[in-house]
């Protein structure tokens, strides 16, 4: 039912028309994108697939180790891995892996410069935080709209709906990390003389590191959320198995490729977690 009086306001029909002009006029762009991209993930998931997966299990371990200093993280690893590829699920896991670090990269290039810049310029600040706002309490599926026009079906519509959807927690925890760095050190570090830049470097960015770190640990986990349901557009992976799962009522293979999902956050979730709590101590 739509109101009487005035009549209904063409919202949805303006931002059709404006999508179709930009995926008309920025053809050229979108092309080039989609084939760096498509490009990345090819090598990324051919270099993974070249390694047996036993020796490849063995790496992300050791990996895990490293960065989190845990021999607990490093045997979940271990087994989590090891149980995926008993189940049958190593190539799909190892696509979801490939389109979360390409996504996660994305996000983070893109979203720490604007953080960075939200943090300096008040502004920017203004212009930025109602556009994060808006981006955070949209629904991650209408995401998947837009990326169809410009990229069509596949993985690089699945990238860049990711990239757009984990955006906003790198901005927001950058921006957030660099101002709460104490009053009295900014001062102290404009008192000795430091430029903008010796400022940002060597006081801001290091007293905000923890923070920083917490929002890419965010960033990750959606990008693994959004790739899971950006299977509904072709990016395949675990979240194309358990879409095959519900279309096909087999609920044993969705169960299955849902625990690989979930074994596949928990390892990326520790990992940072640990780093975040170094960076804190």
């Amino acid at each position: 039912m739509t109101m009487p009086i005035i009549p209904k306001i063409p919202l949805g029909a303006s931002i059709e028309t404006s999508i179709d002009f930009l995926a008309e006029h920025l053809s050229f762009a979108t092309k080039a994108f989609a084939k760096v991209v498509e490009s990345g993930i090819d090598l990324l998931v051919g270099t993974m697939m070249f390694l047996p997966p036993w020796l490849l299990i063995l790496l992300a371990a050791g990996l895990c180790w490293r960065l989190s200093k845990s021999r607990g993280v490093a045997l979940f690893t271990m087994l989590g891995l090891g149980l995926i590829w008993n189940l049958g699920f190593w190539s799909p896991t190892i696509s979801t892996i490939a389109l979360v670090l390409v996504a996660t990269s994305l996000a983070i290039i893109i979203g720490m410069p604007l953080g960075i810049l939200t943090a300096l310029s008040q502004p920017a600040y203004r212009l930025i935080m109602p556009v994060l706002d808006f981006m955070q309490t949209m629904p991650a599926f209408v995401y998947l709209i837009p990326a169809i026009p410009f990229f069509g079906l596949g993985k690089v519509a699945a990238i860049f709906s990711t990239v757009i959807f984990a955006m906003p927690p790198a901005i927001r925890l950058t921006c957030l990390g660099i101002r709460q760095v104490p009053r009295e050190l900014v001062e102290a570090s404009d008192a000795f003389g430091a430029t903008r830049g010796q400022k940002l470097l060597k006081l801001q960015l290091p007293m905000a590191a923890s923070t920083i770190m917490a929002g890419v640990n965010q960033t990750v986990m959606l990008a693994l959320s959004m790739v899971v349901v950006a299977a509904m557009i072709g990016a395949k992976g675990l979240g194309g198995e358990v879409w095959k799962a519900i279309q096909r009522l087999d609920p044993a293979r969705g169960f299955e490729a849902g625990l690989g999902i979930v074994i596949v956050a928990m390892i990326f979730d520790r990992v940072m977690q640990r780093i975040v709590v170094r960076k804190r101590s």
